[in-house]
């Protein structure tokens, strides 16, 4: 996954494409690592990140907490909770309403390490106060469908932001078929999601995908222009009637080909449900593994589309960001031109 960062034009952040700013720390502050700026005159106490406390009355253990430690917030606390950054009597505890007895140590540490729990299907590239963008696999949902306990990227995001904070949340901006791998983004509040969708667009700079074709795609690039329509099954499709359902434009390039497979790098114009597989299906070249709408092969054991770029500004730096996946191999292997003679 390839990450390049445009800073803002007239930016006074002094920053230089693809280098990190360092945080300047006042003398006596503490860094993000909790270590002290160590310039002259700093003449602070250290403090220790271990603290313990020997219960002296029966009570639930964030009440306890909360009269115990005046120095944090409620919110805090709970984070630290569900960090398991606090202990009874030396096990880690989460639950908020922990029954705690006369004589028991409740210690905490905020050194402790958090650990993630392993996500399936999917990786984080980029994360910051407002959004995340991950690349997700193909064969993972990128949210419920109606199952509750359906694995989604959506719901181990949403227990991802949790472990810092419990009331943290991810907001969907933009979704990719179960089927379909690569590159997407969520948002950290319903505010942002609301403004991404809003401006999408004008926020949006470039977002390509790679489609694996049946066939030869003679015209080296094109551009499909249709209107699209939803059937009761929720299949969707090209209306024979102009202005009879929702505008979609697709632009495709030829990447390369044989005689049974074409890969095409693909630039929506517009962003509609399922508009490339329907688009591909169009021109008598849907895209592999796509039953759906047409495809009789599945050389590649899934469907045989990727999105591979997304390129946005970000909402409050205003640097341009883009992520770049690499094409499949599977996607190269089986589109590749056969040898000359």
């Amino acid at each position: 996954m390839n990450t390049r960062r445009h800073p803002k034009e007239g930016s006074k952040r002094g920053v230089r494409p693809g280098v990190k700013a360092k945080a300047q720390l006042k003398p006596g502050t503490r860094g993000p690592n909790g270590k002290a700026s160590g310039k002259p005159g700093a003449a602070a106490k250290a403090v220790s990140p271990v603290k313990s406390y020997t219960v002296a009355e029966p009570a639930e253990l964030l009440a306890f907490l909360l009269k115990t430690i005046t120095s944090r917030g409620r919110n805090s606390i709970k984070s630290m909770l569900s960090r398991g950054q606090v202990s009874v009597n030396g096990k880690a505890v989460t639950k908020h309403n922990f029954q705690l007895h006369p004589g028991q140590t409740v210690t905490i540490d905020l050194e402790k390490l958090v650990q993630a729990k392993e996500m399936t299907g999917l990786t984080i590239v980029h994360e910051d106060d407002d959004l995340i963008v991950i690349q997700k696999e193909a064969g993972l949902l990128s949210i419920a469908t109606g199952e509750d306990n359906e694995l989604t990227a959506y719901r181990q995001l949403m227990e991802h932001v949790r472990q810092s904070n419990p009331h943290n949340r991810v907001f969907v901006v933009h979704r990719l078929d179960r089927d379909t791998s690569g590159v997407m983004m969520f948002a950290k509040s319903e505010q942002l999601q609301q403004t991404l969708q809003n401006t999408w667009k004008e926020t949006v700079k470039e977002r390509s995908y790679v489609a694996l074709v049946e066939g030869v795609v003679k015209k080296p690039e094109g551009t499909i222009s249709s209107w699209l329509k939803e059937t009761s099954t929720l299949k969707m499709y090209s209306s024979p009637h102009e202005g009879d359902g929702l505008h979609a434009v697709t632009h495709y390039k030829l990447i390369q080909g044989n005689r049974h497979f074409s890969l095409l790098e693909v630039h929506l114009e517009t962003g509609r449900k399922n508009q490339i597989r329907v688009h591909m299906s169009d021109i008598g070249h849907p895209i592999v593994g796509d039953k759906k709408y047409g495809a009789e092969t599945k050389a590649v054991g899934r469907l045989g589309l990727h999105a591979r770029l997304l390129s946005f500004v970000h909402p409050s730096s205003g640097e341009l960001l883009t992520f770049e996946s690499a094409i499949p191999k599977t996607f190269l292997k089986y589109s590749a031109p056969a040898p000359s003679n």
